[in-house]
């Protein structure tokens, strides 16, 4: 069985260092001068941790040599995103305006990684303020798709999603309020789990509680290129801590479940492309395969409603502070993104928000009975296949056509719903995928399902 790090998933590869077949400091100098080779083509990440890397590995070997206990993750290679407080780096989510904040501890969710053994490598991009589904920002400059430069690596974790993509570390942290884990991971033709808010514990000191928006709908999850990869870094990340209020100690593997799937190819009525179509056919046939049932319902619960709720929760909520922040960075992809809101802003009041929560509620119930018949949801991540580099700077009408493309995306945080994005191919240097939805605190099935379809889609290889 070959020892090649990049061919063995991050259980195999943690199995392997911790018997001392391996070694975790030759695991990680390798991951580095791959980085120094391949990352100045892609930037993905922006941040290197190469010194201290190596310090934890050679720690991680001392442990396995003395019979000490090792983690789920012990040596395994992983990158965190600029968004996220590492102690000693600064956490610019992308801004100039923040390239001085420099974290004094790490993140919960950082710190339950490193419990478990992991290695950062790097800090991966995002765009400023994390705003976009492309990443390129006025401090760290473009990340490049691996698989296609002139093709978005996706956002807000693009990075994450690049750097997997290239073999830049196992699991890639990401974190996702209207797709920013699942649409890299569909760009750059990978996989990528969203959890459920409340899964996995997320504080930042550097900039104190965050919004109403991000509290109930952001999530921090995993991207790897493998869905076991996945089921593993959800493990480590995951748990309850007293940093984060929100967090809950829920089990990882609920009840038994029926094996039924909806089927939904134009969720909302958009204008799926017919090469997503075709996947989504070929994921369900996957499934039926291996003895799922897959129906098409004759009724979904509203879909398109959820989106214009979830937007002024997120992006018109306090939209004036957020406009003075983007227009103080002078980043044009935060300005684009904010301006399409600027009319919808104006309408946000006390009257709005008690609506909001009241529509919320009917429709994450009309949702919990839907999964409760069909335990998995198989719908597109995008209407269309990835999106040019910096599409969203062409014009209002372009950009509204992207809104539209995403609704799948857009439309579960607010629900508090978990989901899945898995590679269903590559073809003309184009990745595609399909999601996976399913109901909260159920990562499981969505995890099971998308190990059925990665054995039929296959695992996608390390790019270049």
């Amino acid at each position: 069985m070959t020892d090649d790090p990049d061919t063995l998933s991050a259980r195999e590869l943690a199995h392997r260092i911790r018997e001392g077949r391996l070694s975790a400091a030759a695991v990680t100098r390798g991951v580095l001068d791959r980085m120094a080779r391949v990352n100045p083509g892609i930037n993905a990440i922006v941040q290197e941790c190469g010194d201290a890397a190596m310090a934890e590995a050679e720690a991680v070997d001392r442990k396995a040599a003395a019979g000490e206990r090792l983690g789920i993750l012990a040596g395994v290679p992983v990158t965190i995103k600029v968004i996220a407080d590492q102690a000693g780096y600064a956490t610019t989510n992308g801004t100039t305006l923040a390239r001085d904040l420099v974290a004094k501890a790490d993140n919960p969710f950082l710190r339950n990684m490193r419990a478990e053994g992991a290695i950062v490598v790097g800090r991966t991009n995002t765009p400023a303020f994390s705003y976009r589904w492309f990443t390129s920002n006025l401090i760290h400059g473009t990340t490049v798709n691996p698989r296609n430069h002139g093709l978005t690596p996706g956002g807000s974790s693009g990075g994450a999603g690049a750097a997997v993509a290239a073999g830049l570390g196992h699991i890639a942290h990401g974190t996702d309020i209207a797709g920013s884990i699942r649409y890299p991971a569909y760009a750059c033709g990978i996989q990528g789990l969203r959890p459920t808010p409340g899964r996995v514990p997320y504080f930042n000191a550097t900039s104190g509680d965050r919004a109403i928006g991000p509290q109930m709908m952001a999530v921090s999850g995993p991207l790897a290129r493998r869905v076991d990869d996945l089921r593993l870094g959800l493990e480590a990340m995951a748990g309850e801590d007293p940093d984060d209020p929100w967090s809950v100690p829920v089990p990882l593997r609920g009840a038994p479940y029926r094996r039924r799937v909806a089927l939904v190819t134009h969720p909302g009525g958009i204008d799926t492309d017919p090469r997503i179509v075709d996947d989504l056919h070929r994921a369900a046939g996957i499934l039926r395969r291996a003895g799922w049932e897959v129906e098409t319902p004759t009724h979904v619960p509203e879909i398109r409603e959820a989106v214009e709720l979830q937007t002024d929760l997120w992006l018109s909520d306090a939209y004036a502070d957020k406009l003075a922040a983007a227009e103080a960075e002078g980043d044009p992809g935060a300005l684009a993104c904010l301006g399409k809101f600027r009319e919808r802003a104006s309408t946000i009041d006390t009257a709005r928000i008690t609506r909001l929560f009241i529509r919320r509620s009917a429709l994450a119930r009309a949702w919990r009975a839907f999964l409760a018949d069909y335990p998995v949801v198989l719908t597109p991540v995008s209407a269309e296949l990835p999106f040019k580099q910096d599409e969203d700077l062409e014009g209002p009408e372009v950009l509204d056509r992207l809104w539209e493309a995403q609704l799948p995306q857009v439309a579960i945080p607010l629900l508090g719903l978990p989901g899945a994005s898995v590679c269903s191919g590559i073809e003309g240097n184009v990745p595609s995928g399909v999601h996976i939805v399913t109901a909260p605190w159920r990562e499981d099935i969505c995890l099971d399902a998308a190990e059925v379809l990665e054995a039929g889609f296959g695992v996608p290889e390390v790019a270049g």
